[in-house]
């Protein structure tokens, strides 16, 4: 056998080696009663990465039982982000799921921005303001280029994620709410705008920091002039709520805020960038007759506080049912 021949059959052992031990690893995975984690193998591109998806499963579950996704923010704290909605969880007999993505395989480019841009190196092109929360870009030095495979980005994950843990635990739920605060809440937004076909049903994007416009006229991340295709119509129909805190206003100094040159047209505090973009998309659809489902709630007395706002949602979500 010659050296090519037995390269290939070495390469063909390996992958079949790895795939293996990746199905007994998926056979394995378990969602016990209480709090817990496992492990799922990242999305097409990111085949080699692994997401730690933090659980907690109430006492009183049932296969009817309502099912939470809970998407994390730039610190990816998923087991913080889980335990902040263990009380809920017991009390509305609902299914916690937040899957945390390590930073070392998700830049701000992947997970803030849904891998919708490739990526690249574009730490040059920030400014961190001492002793605030503010970063500047300089759009000038920060080039996005954008990622024509959608099976990259982030977003179908939230889907793959959903339908492995309903067959975990025999759930009938055949769609799923989700909560995203900060950097989750940027994620989510971007959710509904380019994968409008998901599971989920209530989507709650809470205080987050900059927002990519349903505006046909910039390039992605500051609208969707690139973003090919993308279905408005279908985007605009889901039940988008942008939930924001009051105080997360020009006095707030919680989280790290980017200002730039465009996203400061969206404000220069995150409540203004959240009325910002509901108002924007509510005009565009307005202009196109395309049914409006999202929704604007402020949050009283709130600032940016993850627990705090899980709290408001929870009763937003399940307490008024």
């Amino acid at each position: 056998m010659d050296k090519i021949s037995l390269l290939l059959t070495a390469l063909i052992s390996i992958t079949f080696n790895l795939i293996t031990a990746q199905n007994k690893s998926f056979k394995t995975i378990k969602i016990n009663e209480g709090s817990g984690y496992f492990h799922i193998q990242g999305g097409i591109g990111h085949e080699n990465n692994t997401i730690t998806v933090y659980y907690h499963k109430p006492k009183n579950f049932t296969p009817k039982s309502k099912v939470l996704m809970v998407i994390p923010g730039s610190g990816r704290n998923g087991d913080s982000y889980r335990d902040s909605w263990v009380e809920t969880s017991e009390k509305h007999s609902v299914l916690i799921l937040s899957p945390s993505y390590p930073k070392k395989d998700y830049s701000y480019l992947g997970y803030q921005l849904g891998g919708v841009v490739k990526e690249r190196d574009i730490r040059h092109a920030f400014t961190f303001v001492k002793n605030s929360n503010r970063v500047i870009m300089d759009e000038k030095k920060a080039i996005f280029e954008y990622n024509t495979d959608k099976e990259q980005w982030i977003y179908s994950d939230f889907d793959r994620l959903f339908k492995l843990a309903k067959n975990l635990v025999q759930s009938k739920q055949k769609k799923y709410d989700v909560f995203g605060h900060s950097a989750g809440g940027q994620i989510l937004h971007r959710f509904v705008l380019m994968f409008p076909d998901s599971k989920a049903d209530r989507i709650l994007a809470s205080n987050a920091g900059s927002y990519t416009l349903p505006n046909t006229e910039l390039n992605y991340p500051y609208g969707i002039k690139n973003v090919k295709p993308i279905d408005l119509k279908k985007s605009f129909k889901k039940r988008l709520v942008l939930f924001l805190g009051a105080l997360d206003n020009a006095n707030g100094n919680g989280g790290l805020l980017l200002r730039s040159k465009t996203t400061d047209k969206q404000g220069t505090h995150r409540l203004a960038r959240g009325k910002y973009f509901y108002h924007f998309g509510l005009k565009v659809a307005k202009n196109s007759k395309h049914k409006f489902n999202w929704k604007l709630k402020v949050i009283p007395s709130i600032g940016h506080n993850q627990r705090k706002m899980a709290q408001a949602a929870a009763i937003y979500l399940y307490s008024n049912n």
